[in-house]
């Protein structure tokens, strides 16, 4: 049995093809199949899920890039290593985002007459997502203790 997890040029095909035919090798797991390779019996074939090639450099650049759009334009949290994760579709012409640390749940709620809202924490950290068709003073809320940062966004 061979595992090759490394590039899929390091095995010649049609060596592999021939040892596999021959029973001399009885499996080959390759995170790079071709089409050489791909179909061939006791062949395994996976995707290869590599952090450093240009590609998945390029798509988590890109990921990166949209996660932070979707904060700045819905307050999503998406991915965050060190806030909350917290996504929820707008219900509201006006959306609250608050950041809190230690403060009391119950008291921004009761600031923003909310249609809908969503909460979460990680670790000491909480997040509020709160739609509303209302006014909202943002100073009541950043007055209330442990919340450290207010954000209103309107769509």
């Amino acid at each position: 049995r061979i595992l090759n997890l490394a590039r899929g040029e390091l095995v010649c095909d049609q060596d592999m093809i021939a040892a596999l035919e021959t029973g001399r090798v009885a499996k080959y797991v390759t995170d790079f199949p071709n089409d050489t390779i791909a179909t061939v019996k006791n062949v395994i074939a996976m995707p290869h899920l590599g952090a450093s090639t240009p590609e998945s450099e390029d798509n988590c650049a890109m990921m990166a890039a949209r996660q932070v759009r979707d904060y700045l334009d819905n307050g999503n949290i998406v991915n965050s290593v060190n806030l909350p994760v917290l996504s929820m579709a707008w219900a509201a012409k006006n959306r609250v985002c608050v950041l809190t640390k230690g403060a009391d749940a119950a008291a921004i709620a009761a600031a923003v007459p909310a249609v809908a809202s969503a909460s979460k924490t990680r670790g000491e950290y909480g997040y509020f997502l709160l739609d509303t068709d209302a006014q909202v003073d943002t100073d009541a809320i950043a007055a209330l203790p442990g919340v450290l940062r207010v954000r209103v966004l309107h769509q």
